[in-house]
């Protein structure tokens, strides 16, 4: 991937009650909320250690947070698809070159496979990573335009195929499924394919504290 591109992470502040909620039961907000700081990390790390043009982190919560190397943006708008069309917005402002966007749900994600967008998208006018559920884990787009995502409906079965649909007459290159954490099925699935991540490392402490 060469540094024409800048990668945003469009995430949730971990706080307990606030996040991963369907991860509870079987686990206390709390440590969802830390399951979810650790994949958040892993996640940052792996943009960290992918060359781009700038890293971004819109936060739904911004006041006071800091993540090194990363310019933190206030996330803005009301549902979900809203807030990830202005965040490809703000992002492209404040630098306008192409952006790829992925959320804190894999942290099983990879330098290698943002390389492998980034590059895809130098040649291509789109890039979709489709997720397990039927969503997405990353959207990449060479020139934000907000009708090519606002009003997407969000968080079902039907997410990722409507936001192909929305990027017809584009050129879109497709990268590998991979699977969001959102239960706790899927963070024994993750962590297993990503277990040298804080994620795996934390999902095996809480299972070996509630085994004693």
């Amino acid at each position: 991937m060469s540094k024409r591109t800048q990668i945003v992470v469009l995430a949730k502040r971990p706080r307990p009650g606030h996040v991963k909620t369907r991860l509870t039961p079987p686990y206390t907000p709390a440590e969802a909320a830390e399951l979810a700081a650790d994949a958040l990390d892993d996640t940052l790390d792996a943009v960290a250690a992918t060359p781009a043009a700038a890293r971004v982190l819109a936060l739904d919560d911004a006041d006071g947070f800091a993540a090194d190397g990363f310019t933190v943006l206030a996330q803005r708008g009301d549902g979900l698809d809203e807030r990830l069309a202005w965040a490809f917005e703000d992002a492209y402002a404040r630098r306008p070159v192409p952006v790829l966007l992925v959320g804190m749900d894999t942290p099983q994600l990879t330098p290698d496979l943002l390389a492998r967008a980034g590059a895809a998208l130098e040649e291509h006018d789109a890039v979709f990573g489709p997720a397990a559920d039927g969503g997405y884990w990353l959207l990449g787009l060479r020139r934000p335009d907000p009708a090519r995502i606002v009003g997407v409906p969000m968080s079902r079965p039907d997410t990722g195929a409507e936001q192909l649909r929305r990027l017809c007459g584009l050129s879109v290159a497709t990268m590998p499924c991979l699977t969001d954490v959102d239960d706790a099925a899927d963070a024994r699935e993750v962590a297993g394919l990503a277990p040298h991540t804080r994620f795996a490392a934390t999902l095996a402490r809480l299972g070996a504290e509630s085994a004693r």
